[in-house]
Order: structure tokens, then C-alpha cells, then sequence
């Protein structure tokens, strides 16, 4: 078997024999969704980090054949999905399809064509498992179509979140007599049972079997369940062993993207150590494969209803920076895999900034900073550990300017991006620094000209960052992602912008 690499500016080489079958990354193109051009490129530099798989959660940007009414104003067309397949193909790379069949489908039933098929009229993230015919008619055609065009062992089915088992009426009374572990896996077993019978591996989220393992047995033997964890600690969902010695596969999934990063802060000393952690562990607890996700949302969503709860639109909460600007997690990985011994996170960083940025050993100590700093975010107007948002402000300016003290010799437009990413940051401080004023018990009329004038300042600021985010993403993102990006960005200081300006005297 080919790959891995031994530098960091990936470089294939042959890997050890005995290690993970399946090296995959997971492609989240929920939001953010990247341009056919970006895809192979990325792909091209993960066949290069010896990636030999691709989890794509294509979610409403397939462009299915019997239900066009799923696909976004993002959608690929059918020869730009076939083209890619065909280049990851060429470098080595399967590409295995996730559909979504239980949870996670507000994409689906946000449309008019589904919506007797939610298990609940508010909460449309979830279907009714109890209604078989009618889900197992829809899945037949959304597999079929994705089989024929993926050439994969597997499809990934999902079957993670399932909050809203046992919700409805019906899911209430077979739950009552069989349990929810129960009506969780007649669901997963059919939807399996249509991977098995177009001549695919079925590969599902572990955490609701972990959760409710009772009726496991009925899932089919063939069935792989993918362990993700992303920090916490080992078997946080259930017991891994158990299900092991009862015959099943199971991959690991750490993530590079997770709680609680957003446009403002990324944990990257947390999703260091979590590859530092977990990766060992899934190599000793004999997983056999490991798929490291990378999330760009939560999953949930904001809606706008009309009567009857009709779906106008739907809004992603939380947003975190673009893939493209997430390249050191992604060498960490591939380092990680290499190598048998943990990755040390900081000795990993300093290697990187030398060898990809031709940085010497003080400049090397700067990005560490930057890397290792606490991801603390402002809530109700306070910080998590800091004294308040002005010392918290304080305290990343000097982190943010040394930075741009950094002599970086080469891939300039990589390091750009922790450069934007700092400064994104200090742009939320600032702003939420304005907003804890405003919600100030004491605050007065005569204190809102200095409010708007502060605020003014960071708008002002935000229209560069927004441009600066634009030339980083070109070709990276649709333009109309990219500016769609900079609106939800830029939404909550125009709101208050609206609010001070109506009190102005």
C-alpha cells in the first residue's frame, strides 16, 4: 500500500504496512461550498498528505436526478461530480457519498415534498422512522442515484444527533414497547439494508448505537460505525469494546473544525491534542480506518416560517473560518497518521513554521501563540476566564501584532490567512466590547453619539476585512458564498448600527 509522508510539505511517500486501511478527510459542504476547481486541489494535496479517502457530505449541492426539489443555488452539476470522482480516482482516492437518513435532513424537509415525512412540524432536522414505505422509497432513489455515480466500497448513512427519537406519537408508542434502541435500528437497518443490496459497505455514526446498543445485533454484520470524538474522553458515547467483540468495524473520526470555533476563535491547540490522543488510541483499539471531519456549521439552523409552519428559508448558526485557512491541522494529521508516537503539538508547529514557512526559531514562537492561545469567547457580555472584553482585547493585540512581526520567506498566502483570522478576532472584541456597553443597566441617550462613533469605526473596518477575506477565498468559494460569508459575519454589528442610530438625538 502507497503513502505517507515524512515533511511537512507533503510529499508522498510509501506507508508502513499493519497501520489504518481507510485515511479519509470528511468534506462538510453544508455552507461554504467549494469550487470544482478548489475540490481537486484539495484533493490533489490530501492524495499528496497520503489521504486515500474522501467522506463528501454533499448534503443539497448533489444534483439527484428524481429530486431536483433537494438541490441549493450551490448545486454541482452531474459532470462536475463525475469529473471529481474521476480525478480523486486517478490519485488514489475513493470518494465514499454521506447521506444523511435520519437526522440532520432539514435540507430535505424543508421543502414542501417532504414535509409529511418530519417528525416534528417546528423541528424539521429529523424524519419519522415510522413511516417505512414512504422513507424507504425516498432513500432507494437518493442511494441508487448516489451508487451510480460514486464508485466506493461505501456509503455513509449518518444516523448521528438523533435528538427527536420517540417524539412523535408513533415514535412514542414503539418506544413504550420496544425502546428507543429499538426504533432507532429498524430505521438504520433498512436504510443498511438498501446500501447492502446496490453492492456497497454501509458506514454510520456511532454515537446513538453507543447510546442505545440494546437491538445492535439487528443492524447488519457488514455495517461500520464511525467513533467521533473530538476531545473528550475515550468511549464518551458508549462501549466501543462491546460492540467490537460483537463482531462490528469501527473507524475513529477526530475533527480540525468542532465546538467552539466560529468566525472568531479556532481551538487549535484542542484539535492538536485530540489528534495527539485519539489517533493513537483508534490505532491500539484496532479501528480501521480514521476520517478526520471538518466541520463549517453546527448542523442547526435558524428558519423563517411562514403559516403552518412553511419553510421560507433556513440559516445556519455558526459559521467557523473556510477550510482553505486550516492547512496546518490538516499536515498535522497526515503527521500524525505517519508516525506511531503522538504528535507533540508545539514541537509540531515549530517544525511546520520552519519547513513551510522558512521561519526561524522566534518567529516560529509567535505563531505558537497565536495557536496555542485560549479560545475564549464573549457571553451575556463577559468573557469565560478573562476580567472583561478590555483586557481579554489586551491581551490577543499582542498576540495579533506579533504576527505581523513574523519574517515569512515562503507560501505567503497561507500565512495570510492566521493574519486575517487574528484580526477577525480583534474585530469581534471590538465590537462586542461597544455591544456590552450598550446593554450597560445606566446607559443613556447622551452616551449613544460616542456608541455609534465607536461602532462607525469598526464598520468601517469590517468593509477591509471583508475585502481581504474576499481575495483569499477567490476561487476558493462561489462569489456568491463569499459575499454570503461576509453578511452573516458582518449581520450582528449592522443590527446594532440600526438599534443606536433610531436613539440618536
Amino acid at each position: 500500500m502507497l503513502i505517507l509522508v515524512s515533511g511537512l510539505n507533503a510529499q508522498p511517500s510509501q506507508r508502513r504496512t499493519g497501520d489504518f486501511d481507510i485515511r479519509g478527510f470528511h468534506l462538510d459542504l453544508r455552507i461554504q461550498v467549494m469550487t470544482p476547481e478548489a475540490l481537486k486541489a484539495f484533493a490533489k494535496e490530501l492524495s499528496d498528505f497520503g489521504i486515500n479517502t474522501l467522506v463528501m457530505e454533499w448534503e443539497a449541492t448533489y444534483p439527484f436526478r428524481e429530486h431536483l426539489t433537494i438541490t441549493n443555488k450551490y448545486s454541482y452539476s452531474r459532470k462536475e461530480i463525475e469529473d471529481f470522482i474521476a480525478y480523486c480516482n486517478s490519485l488514489g482516492i475513493q470518494v465514499i457519498p454521506l447521506q444523511q437518513s435520519l437526522g440532520h435532513v432539514e435540507y430535505i424537509l424543508r421543502n414542501a415534498r417532504y414535509s409529511h415525512l418530519r417528525e416534528d412540524k417546528k423541528d424539521i432536522s429529523q424524519l419519522c422512522p415510522t413511516l417505512p414505505e414512504a422513507n424507504r422509497e425516498l432513500f432507494t432513489s437518493l442511494l441508487s442515484d448516489l451508487a451510480a455515480t460514486h464508485n466506493s466500497d461505501y456509503i455513509h448513512i449518518g444516523g448521528d444527533e438523533t435528538y427527536l427519537l420517540g417524539h412523535c406519537e408513533r415514535c412514542a408508542a414503539k418506544v413504550a414497547e420496544k425502546g428507543k434502541s429499538a426504533l432507532f435500528v429498524d430505521h438504520m437497518k433498512m436504510i443498511a439494508q438498501i446500501v447492502l443490496d446496490l453492492g456497497k459497505t454501509p458506514v454510520m455514526w456511532a454515537d446513538i448505537i453507543l447510546k442505545y446498543p440494546e437491538a445492535v445485533k439487528d443492524l447488519p454484520a457488514e455495517t461500520v460505525f464511525v467513533d467521533w470524538n473530538y476531545g473528550w474522553k475515550i468511549n464518551h458515547f458508549g462501549d466501543v469494546a462491546g460492540l467490537q467483540d460483537q463482531g462490528f468495524t469501527f473507524w475513529g473520526a477526530p475533527a480540525i473544525r468542532s465546538h467552539p470555533d466560529n468566525w472568531y476563535v479556532t481551538a487549535w491547540k484542542k484539535h492538536l491534542e485530540n489528534q495527539k490522543d485519539f489517533i493513537p488510541y483508534a490505532r491500539n483499539a484496532g479501528y480501521e480506518g480514521i476520517v478526520m471531519t471538518s466541520w463549517s456549521t453546527t448542523g442547526l439552523y435558524g428558519f423563517i416560517w411562514d403559516v403552518g409552519y412553511e419553510v421560507i428559508d433556513m440559516v445556519q448558526i455558526r459559521n467557523t473560518y473556510p477550510l482553505a485557512g486550516f492547512r496546518i491541522l490538516v499536515a498535522a494529521y497526515a503527521r500524525s497518521l505517519e508516525q506511531e508516537a503522538p504528535i507533540d503539538p508545539e514541537s509540531f508547529v515549530y517544525d511546520y513554521a520552519r519547513e513551510r514557512f522558512g521561519m526561524d526559531k522566534k518567529d516560529a514562537g509567535k505563531l505558537w501563540d497565536f495557536i496555542s492561545a485560549v479560545p475564549e469567547l464573549i457571553e451575556n457580555g463577559k468573557p469565560a476566564y478573562s476580567k472583561d472584553i478590555t483586557a481579554l482585547k489586551n491581551k490577543f493585540l499582542n498576540i495579533r501584532n506579533s504576527l505581523y512581526e513574523c519574517r515569512v520567506k515562503t507560501h505567503k498566502e497561507e500565512f495570510e490567512h492566521f493574519r486575517l483570522m487574528a484580526d477577525l478576532r480583534m474585530h469581534y472584541l471590538e465590537f462586542k466590547e461597544i455591544e456590552a456597553a450598550y446593554n450597560t443597566p445606566g446607559l443613556t441617550e447622551g452616551q449613544v453619539p460616542g456608541l455609534i462613533s465607536r461602532l462607525n469605526k469598526v464598520l468601517n473596518d469590517g468593509k477591509v476585512l471583508n475585502k481581504r477575506f474576499e481575495t483569499l477565498m477567490d476561487g476558493f468559494l462561489y462569489p456568491a458564498g463569499i459575499r454570503e460569508q461576509n453578511k452573516w459575519r458582518e449581520a450582528p454589528l449592522h443590527v446594532l448600527s440600526d438599534r443606536l442610530n433610531k436613539r440618536k438625538k
